[in-house]
């Protein structure tokens, strides 16, 4: 094996394994482990992000490509004869929006993360013949901003209605393996392929030089994880959903997830009801537990026309993939829109990485303190920068900048810089101003 990987071949395995999952909905793949060879794992190694943390073996994706073809064809060797040996994930934490509280994420080695992207190319080729439109994370095709326009369009067109909007607790770590398992059964069913995810499901989590055992849950940050997790809420949610509770409702209603992230829409109050009592029980079903405080019905009707929007019955406002979605007057004199701003938490929390990120650069050259801060600006951009959402970006922007002549004080020692002369050097060393990204 040397060069580019096979695509030609490689993509049409891809379409023949799809389209053998289209013509037959309820086919369970018996062999599957075969399409995976040295070209196929050299495309896996392609896509794999060569940027990201060490495992614990502490390698690098640059010392793996130091003798690549050895590495796959010893990887291909292990993983097709069953001595391939899942390592355990080196877990980190990272603060959520909160700020009080951190959410864990495990880290594959390097060699880990390429099997698992094998893997996930094979399973993926099956089910996104059989995931639904109401899914959009970590989907080929698909993104948050997807999601994030269905939802807007779904309530422009009930004119609101009533939000069910759902937190499920802990998802990645309550996961059960038993009824993943079964749901697996039903499409794949390939020895090799199988042994392989469920050495992974048992590989331990190394965390301050302690190996901890895993009964349950899929770490964040594997590979192979987000599309673990799509399978399971697809059988639990989404199908769930579709043929059971859409047919029995009296209005319209739509289901927009983003992983473990979903809210539902509803045009009859009664309707909202019913559900959020039921889906607490079919959640506790399969091992799942909805957040009590975070999980709520939000009353989001249309104001009417030429109203000020307040008072009794006034329309609420929820969060969904860190925006806050509310009521807001419209160019139109007198109408209604349904607007996004950042999240409270959302904002928070990127201000006090960027906070830190001044005090930790602050002794660095001003040229370099300016690509770091233009990177995060430029981030937050490409994520916030929604249609309607200037004025946070703009207030972003506004306190980076304080931000950044706040620590270059601290580090001279001497008194305050004037704001002329922070806006010449402003001048000299621009930061990127906030721009509408996204047409969502």
């Amino acid at each position: 094996m040397s060069g580019s990987p096979n695509l030609g071949s490689i993509s049409t395995r891809l379409r023949r394994i799809a389209q053998l999952a289209r013509e037959d909905r309820e086919r369970s793949f018996l062999s599957l482990a075969h399409n995976i060879d040295e070209y196929w794992l050299r495309a896996a190694y392609s896509r794999t992000r060569k940027d990201g943390a060490a495992g614990i073996d502490g390698q690098s994706a640059k010392q793996y490509a130091e003798d690549l073809q050895g590495n796959l064809r010893s990887l291909l060797d292990r993983f097709k004869s069953g001595l391939y040996r899942a390592p355990p994930v080196r877990r980190a934490h990272i603060p959520k929006g909160n700020g009080s509280e951190t959410r864990p994420i495990g880290i594959p080695t390097f060699e880990d993360k390429v099997l698992q992207r094998a893997v996930a190319m094979v399973l993926e080729a099956i089910y996104e013949e059989d995931f639904l439109d109401c899914s959009y994370g970590f989907r080929p095709g698909r993104s948050a901003h997807d999601a994030l326009g269905v939802l807007r369009g779904a309530l422009t067109q009930h004119g609101g209605g009533w939000v069910l909007e759902v937190d499920i607790r802990n998802f990645f770590e309550e996961l059960d393996f038993g009824h993943l398992r079964s749901f697996l059964d039903r499409r794949v069913r390939d020895g090799v392929i199988r042994r392989a995810i469920g050495k992974w499901l048992q590989a331990g989590v190394m965390e301050e030089g302690r190996l901890l055992p895993r009964e349950k849950g899929t770490p964040q940050g594997g590979v192979l994880s987000p599309l673990l997790a799509n399978i399971y809420l697809h059988e639990v949610v989404d199908r769930w959903f579709a043929e059971e509770v859409q047919p029995r409702l009296r209005g319209r209603a739509e289901l927009v997830r983003y992983a473990d992230d979903l809210v539902i829409v509803f045009a009859d109050e009664h309707d909202a009801r019913r559900v959020a009592e039921v889906l607490s029980k079919r959640l506790a079903r399969f091992g799942l537990r909805l957040h009590p405080e975070k999980t709520r019905r939000v009353p989001f009707r249309r104001p009417p026309w030429g109203s000020d929007g307040r008072g009794p019955g006034a329309p609420g406002s929820f969060v969904f993939l860190g925006f806050t979605h509310f009521w807001g007057k419209g160019r139109k004199q007198g109408s209604w829109v349904v607007k996004r701003k950042t999240a409270a938490s959302r904002w928070t929390r990127a201000m006090v990485r960027a906070r830190e990120g001044c005090r930790r650069c602050r002794h660095e050259p001003l040229a370099d303190q300016q690509r770091q801060l233009s990177r995060r600006l430029r981030g937050h951009y490409g994520y916030y920068g929604i249609r309607g959402n200037y004025r946070a970006l703009d207030n972003f922007y506004r306190q980076v900048t304080r931000e950044w002549r706040k620590w270059l004080d601290r580090r001279s020692g001497k008194k305050s810089m004037p704001w002329g002369r922070f806006r010449r050097l402003l001048d000299t060393y621009p930061l990127p101003r906030p721009r509408i990204v996204h047409a969502v």
